[in-house]
């Protein structure tokens, strides 16, 4: 974990931006997956190998590698269903977090460690 600059973090978004979108891509589709096999899931005593499931375990090794890529820039990943993304930085002497969520053109919010994305302000 690193300390970011508002100009610093914004300046990643176009590398983090396309990983993100693969991310919540996958994701959405790990989801309709998983609905697709649940029942199966639901059995123990069923065999759930297949095409499905090995699909599935595929997506969700290829989320755990986008979501260490992306957190290897130094921020991390707080929502995979938004695609939000914090970066830790310093406010008038404390630390906080600059927030970003997938879509908006630049970070332009921040917030409190402890308050999350309900407690974001302009920065």
């Amino acid at each position: 974990m690193r300390y970011f600059t508002l100009q610093e973090a914004n300046t990643l978004l176009p590398q983090i931006e396309p990983l993100m979108a693969r991310l919540l891509e996958r994701r959405a589709k790990a989801s309709r997956l998983s609905r697709e096999i649940e029942s199966l899931l639901a059995d123990v005593r069923v065999d759930v190998g297949g095409p499905v499931p090995s699909e599935l375990a595929a997506d969700f090794a290829v989320i755990e590698e986008l979501v260490n890529k992306i957190q290897s820039f130094g921020c991390q990943v707080k929502d995979l269903n938004v695609g939000l993304l914090d970066f830790l930085a310093e406010r008038n002497g404390r630390d906080v977090y600059l927030c970003w969520r997938y879509g908006e053109s630049r970070i332009a919010f921040y917030h409190e460690l402890h308050t999350g994305f309900n407690g974001r302000s302009p920065v």
